[in-house]
């Protein structure tokens, strides 16, 4: 990626990340699309010396869900999930670019991180606004829109406790957002303000997740739930991934 190419916008962010960290960008192909994420190039120098932690989030760990019930009493804030593409995010991407006349549908992408499923359904034509909790993450993602050429992309911090005043959308979309029970109910919240009546949710989980059957068995109390399974190998394992269709009762 030639970054004198980006907008004098977002190449004024990447340089100012640039002075922080060392980037570089990962390139994820969905249909003929090509999507260019910019990512932290060494998560030892974001995340300091925590061999567990950067186990995890490189995938070598062979029990994650061990691991992430240790963050029980950890501040999410304090805990970069979001530095890594997930195998569920890719997942999503593909799904959203296979959903049936894109053009022209709202999309609202919760928990963005790399914004990789945002991106997606934006490179298939539908207009979305991806969000995320902290003005650095957003950051990233401005830079990778504007990476991938994409201009029917905007950007919000949001919070589930504390939701902005967005409008509602087609499809509310998220991977590997249901991790800690606390959230569950702005979480849920957020989808009956911001899903139009006749909108859809589409959620992606690794299977092991045990916080999931929790979620959903609380999610039925306002949706009608699509469970799938995604399997597929990945460096020599297997990997699940739960695909959910969400939409209001009727």
């Amino acid at each position: 990626m030639d970054i004198r190419n980006l907008p004098d916008a977002e190449r004024e962010i990447y340089n100012r990340i640039k002075k922080k960290y060392r980037l570089t960008f990962d390139k994820l192909t969905v249909k003929d699309k090509t999507l260019r994420l910019l990512k932290i190039a060494d998560l030892g120098e974001f995340i300091g010396d925590n061999p567990q932690l950067e186990k995890f989030l490189r995938g070598k760990m062979s029990d994650p869900q061990e691991f992430l019930q240790t963050l029980q009493d950890t501040d999410v804030s304090d805990f970069p999930f979001w530095i890594r593409l997930w195998d569920a995010a890719i997942v999503l991407s593909y799904l959203l670019t296979s959903l049936p006349q894109p053009q022209g549908k709202t999309l609202l992408e919760l928990g963005a991180g790399l914004g990789a499923p945002g991106l997606a359904a934006a490179s298939a034509g539908m207009d979305v606004t991806i969000t995320d909790y902290e003005e650095m993450i957003v950051d990233f993602q401005r830079v990778s829109a504007a990476a991938s050429g994409l201009t029917n992309v905007n950007f919000a911090l949001f919070d589930w406790f504390a939701p902005p005043e967005l409008k509602q959308y087609d499809i509310l979309a998220a991977a590997e957002v249901v991790f800690r029970e606390e959230f569950f109910e702005p979480l849920l919240n957020v989808f009956k303000k911001h899903l139009k009546p006749d909108g859809a949710i589409w959620l992606a989980h690794d299977a092991s997740r045990r916080n999931l059957p929790k979620f959903l068995q609380l999610a039925k109390n306002d949706f009608d739930i699509a469970i799938n399974k995604q399997e597929f190998k990945k460096e020599g394992k297997d990997i699940v991934i739960i695909v959910n269709r969400l939409t209001f009762k009727k």
